[in-house]
Order: structure tokens, then C-alpha cells, then sequence
């Protein structure tokens, strides 16, 4: 018989982990060794440990999502490869887009559907049901945010279930419906928890994000190019549940950290009080190669002037308006020294440091304060704004010039863990991105308010050194770089979203999706996210330039398709479910 990839993995990962040295090793057990019978639901530490395996589902620093977007116009490579394509170019045969989702599904669905008959009490059987609905509801999310309409299950099916395997896929408005039931549910049953296990504020949290999502993405949708038009009443309808959560999460005990870079490069993320859920590293348990990535000889993709000139100067203004000095360039800096106690000249380097100071700090605390290309010197610590890298003779290469040290952390990591096996934490979810999510979802509704600016995003331009704003003065800076059609205060809002998020997960593509702004990833109509830093005062040759702009990837383009806003289904699904489902129109 035939088999839908919805049950290519017939079965779940059985029994996850019963603490959290186990997690951190990340040990899976067979997909097909489910224990399905009512003795083993009855058994609080069998349900426990069906939950804790799906923390394996939260990505983090082991991943591509943070600073390693293969679509970005934050950052450009150098390469001609992943920075430039996008990432669907043919339609595959397989995915594991498609197929992991429905794995975890089934997963969710043999909890959700076992606990409720089991002897657990009923808060035990509302909080793992809760968890189960919760993780249910994101994968329906990643799925939906990619395809659209997609086959939608809710028991744990068998290989024998032919009408639950050949189903046609079902709308994506339906589904996202019931993916909000999910999380309302998660929200009022899970309960507390510590910041890496689960709680109702991760919940609430995740229900901001994906409602966000939804109400934006039927905002700005066409029948055109996503096969569904505009849904005003709809869009109305998650912002408001996407407000709601964000300010569920907002009313309780937590508060910005006084670092924005401490987000980011920290050994352990326990203390700080801006962290809801975070993903835990350990030395020689589990780790990552993230600063691994940015801090080497390697050429590196570095930011690109797109993203740098999104930046607000000190004075609470954009580059076209502001008042500050706005030059570009850096100057060379005579004599740095290797910043580990010698007094050994490494060279002299194209030196930004002044040009940050004078904008918002968030850029200061994300790139280096000097230039790493071609074959310019890169000290070790010539100050506290650069990346630490030691090596010798050698130096850090980047494809704009801008050097990424968002994600480094010195002072507490040994040189060899920052080559391999860092375990500096990850965060998931956090206030900030939470303040961002609310002043999005009420300025996108038109109820924002000064007191909602006051309890939200000005917070975040006060930890940035940038000065308070009203309602008003963000609507009276009408930058001339909104290209998004929309009012400048939406704009100021997604401006500081992306300055906030910068090189974190994969936000900026999801972002412009949803915005309906794919085509701003085109590099023939905008090509500053090509383009780099200013070197004209610069010693040393770069290869590529545009003027006095280093140019990345200069051979090739990314070309916008409106077939990019949802995914290929997979060809083999296709023929799997007998003619069931059909190829998006666009790919055909």
C-alpha cells in the first residue's frame, strides 16, 4: 500500500527525557516504539517524559537560525551561494519541511488524545494536554507559513487510516483557526514553570508570535500571489488575540536586561530577567559552533548597508532626517594593540567606532568597531566594541567589511570553546521581542497609544541611548526610505522590530513575507543589501566595490517570483495521496 509522507515516520519518539542532562544530550528513541495502551498514559513520568521530547522541537544557537539566514537582506555573502538564492528554486520531491511537522503532530496527537482518559489528575491532565496543543499548534504554523493549505489531522493516524492519508489538503484559514484554539487552550492550562521548561507565559508568547503572523499575513495577502485575498475582519480579529497575549506576558515580573548583547552571548541566561524561554548549552553536554562561525579568518557574510542605514541616529532619527553626523566612513586608526596584555602592534585598522556612537547602540553592540577585509589587520580586543579573535597573522574577513560580534563572548568562554563546542545559551522567547510584537499588533490595528509606546518599544529605544517617542513624532518623521506602503508609524514600529531582532533567527524573511514585501529581497530593484561598508579611506584594496561601497557577491542576482511567498509541495506527496493534493498554481 501506498503511504502518505504525513506517516513516512509511523511512529513518535517514545520516551524522551527524564532530566535535563538527558535533553541536553538530546537523546531520541525509535519513531516506532510508541507505547499506546492505557497503563502506561496512567504513569505521570511515561506523559512527562512524551513532553519533555518535544523541547527537541525549539531550535537554537545549533541551527541556521540565528545570523545564518540563507534569505536576508540584513546581511550579504560574499560567496555567490545560499545568500543569494532563495532557497526554493525547483520543486523537490521530498521535503522534510513537509514531513517533520506531521512526525511531531502525531506525537501531540497520541498525548492529547490518551491523557484525558487516563488517572492523572485533572490539572496533570490539563497541563500535558495543554503542552501537547501548544507544540501542535506551532507545527501547524510552520506548515501553514510555507504552504498554505495543508492536510490537518488530529488523531494519531495508522497506516491503515486510507481516508485520513488521502485527504485533500484542508484551508489554511481553518486551520489557523484551530491552531488559535490550541494555543487558547495552552495559554489558561499549562501553567507556571521555570525559563527552560514549559509555562503558560511561553505560551502566551508563542501565541503573539503566531497570531501576529496570521493577522498581518491576511492584512497584506492577494488572491494574486498567496490564492487567498485580504481578510480585514479576519486580520482584526489576531491582531487583537496577538496583543492580548503579548500583554499577558508583559503584566508579569520581567524586565528588559540591562545588556542587549547579554541577550545573546551568555553563558547561562538563569538571572536574566528578560528571558521567558531560552535553550540551554552546556560545556561538554551540548553545544553549538555559533561564535565558531563569525569569529575566523573565513570570509564571513557580513551586514549589509541595507541593514546598517536602517539604524536610527542618536537623536531619534533616520539617516535622511537626522541632524547627527552621518558620514559613513571610517578613518584609519594608528597602532592597535593585541589586547592581551602586550604591548604587540597588530597594524593599523579602518576604525568605526565614532560613526557608531553616534547612532543607536543596538548597531554598536551587533558589529565591530572596526572594518575586517581583504587583508586588513583584525586585533584581538583593541576595545571593548570588537570581537575578540586571535590569530596571529591572520585576519577576520567579512563580504560587506562589517564584522558580526552580536553572538561573541570573551570574557567568558576560553578561545577553544569560541573555535568549537560554545555554549553560550540561546534565547527563544524574551521581553523584547514580546514588546515588539505589541506595539506591531496595535499600531497595524490603529489603537496604538503613547502609554502603549511608554510600556513597550520606548523602552527598548532607552536601552538603545535613542530618545522617547510619542505616537505623533514617530508619524511626523515620514522617512523617505519607506518603501512598504505603509504610514511611517507601522514603519518605525517594523524598524524597531528589525533593528531589535537583527541576525536573529530567521524573523526578517517570515517578516517580509507576511508584510507582502517579499520583492524587497530582490537585488536588481534594491541594491543595498548588496552593498557594504564605506572604505574610501581605507588602506587596503577590496575587489569588488561600487563607489566607495564594498560590493558582496557581485556576479549574481536574486530575482523576486511571487511563486516564493508559499513553498513547492513536494512532488512525491503529490503522488503519494493519489492526486489528492495538487501543486501550488505557481509552480506548476
Amino acid at each position: 500500500m501506498k503511504k502518505s509522507i504525513i506517516i513516512s515516520a509511523l511512529a513518535i519518539a517514545a520516551m524522551g527525557m527524564s532530566s535535563c542532562d538527558d535533553f541536553l544530550n538530546d537523546n531520541r528513541y525509535p519513531l516506532d516504539q510508541q507505547t499506546n495502551n492505557p497503563s502506561y498514559w496512567n504513569n505521570e513520568s511515561n506523559v512527562q517524559k512524551q513532553c519533555d521530547n518535544l523541547y527537541l522541537q525549539f531550535d537554537g544557537y545549533a541551527t541556521s537560525e540565528f545570523y545564518f539566514a540563507t534569505r536576508s537582506d540584513n546581511n550579504a555573502s560574499g560567496t555567490g551561494g545560499a545568500y543569494v538564492n532563495w532557497v526554493n528554486v525547483n520543486v523537490p520531491s521530498s521535503s522534510s519541511n513537509w514531513n517533520s511537522p506531521y512526525t511531531v503532530i502525531r506525537q501531540c496527537n497520541y498525548i492529547i488524545n490518551n491523557v484525558p482518559t487516563s488517572t492523572l489528575t485533572e490539572s496533570a491532565k490539563a497541563k500535558y494536554v495543554g503542552i501537547a496543543r501548544m507544540m501542535r499548534a506551532m507545527q501547524y504554523y510552520l506548515l501553514v507559513r510555507r504552504y498554505g493549505d495543508v492536510q490537518y489531522v488530529d488523531t494519531p493516524i495508522e497506516p491503515t487510516d486510507n481516508e485520513a492519508i488521502y485527504q485533500p489538503r484542508q484551508d489554511r484559514d481553518v486551520i489557523m483557526d484551530k491552531v488559535y484554539e490550541d494555543l487558547d487552550y495552552a495559554c489558561k492550562n499549562i501553567g507556571s514553570g521555570s525559563k527552560t521548561t514549559w509555562s503558560s507565559d511561553l505560551a502566551n508568547a508563542m501565541t503573539a508570535e503566531i497570531c501576529l503572523y496570521e493577522g498581518t499575513y491576511c492584512k497584506y495577502r492577494t488572491l494574486e500571489e498567496n490564492y487567498k485575498a485580504a481578510d480585514g475582519a479576519r486580520a482584526e480579529k489576531f491582531l487583537g488575540y496577538a496583543a492580548a497575549a503579548a500583554k499577558a506576558v508583559m503584566d508579569k515580573n520581567y524586565s528588559l536586561n540591562a545588556s542587549y548583547i547579554g541577550n545573546y552571548n551568555s553563558v547561562s541566561l538563569e538571572s536574566n530577567p528578560e528571558m521567558i524561554f531560552y535553550k540551554e548549552y552546556k560545556q561538554a553536554v551540548l553545544t553549538h559552533s555559533q561564535i565558531q562561525y563569525i569569529v575566523r579568518t573565513t570570509l564571513i557574510a557580513g551586514m549589509s548597508k541595507d541593514a546598517f542605514d536602517s539604524y536610527l541616529f542618536k537623536d531619534g532619527l533616520p539617516l535622511a532626517k537626522t541632524t547627527c553626523n552621518k558620514n559613513d566612513a571610517g578613518y584609519v586608526k594608528k597602532g592597535i594593540v593585541d589586547g592581551v596584555g602586550s604591548t604587540a602592534i597588530m597594524g593599523d585598522m579602518l576604525y568605526i567606532g565614532d560613526l557608531l556612537a553616534e547612532r543607536d547602540q543596538r548597531l554598536y553592540q551587533t558589529i565591530d568597531t572596526c572594518l575586517g577585509y581583504g587583508s586588513t589587520p583584525t586585533p584581538e580586543a583593541p576595545d571593548a566594541g570588537m570581537t575578540w579573535a586571535r590569530y596571529g597573522s591572520d585576519r577576520l574577513a567579512s563580504s560587506t567589511g562589517y564584522l558580526t560580534r552580536k553572538f561573541d563572548n570573551p570574557e567568558a568562554i576560553d578561545w577553544q570553546y569560541r573555535q568549537a563546542g560554545n555554549y553560550t545559551c540561546a534565547p527563544i522567547y524574551w521581553l523584547s521581542y514580546v514588546y515588539c510584537m505589541y506595539a506591531e499588533a496595535k499600531a497595524e490595528l490603529g489603537t496604538l497609544t503613547d502609554a502603549d509606546l511608554d510600556a513597550s518599544i520606548n523602552k527598548l529605544y532607552a536601552r538603545a541611548g535613542l530618545p522617547n517617542q510619542t505616537v505623533a513624532s514617530l508619524k511626523a518623521i515620514e522617512d523617505p526610505a519607506n518603501n512598504m506602503g505603509v504610514n511611517s508609524l507601522i514603519w518605525e514600529v517594523r524598524r524597531c522590530r528589525r533593528c531589535e531582532l537583527m541576525f536573529d533567527r530567521d524573523f526578517r524573511y517570515w517578516d517580509l513575507v507576511r508584510w507582502h514585501q517579499l520583492d524587497k529581497y530582490d537585488t536588481t530593484k534594491y541594491p543595498n543589501i548588496r552593498l557594504g561598508a564605506n572604505i574610501k579611506n581605507g588602506t587596503a584594496p577590496y575587489q569588488y566595490m561600487e563607489g566607495d561601497y564594498m560590493k558582496a557577491t557581485p556576479s549574481n542576482d536574486r530575482i523576486f517570483e511571487p511563486r516564493q511567498y508559499l513553498y513547492p509541495i513536494p512532488t512525491q506527496q503529490i503522488t503519494l495521496t493519489e492526486g489528492a493534493i495538487e501543486q501550488q498554481p505557481l509552480w506548476k
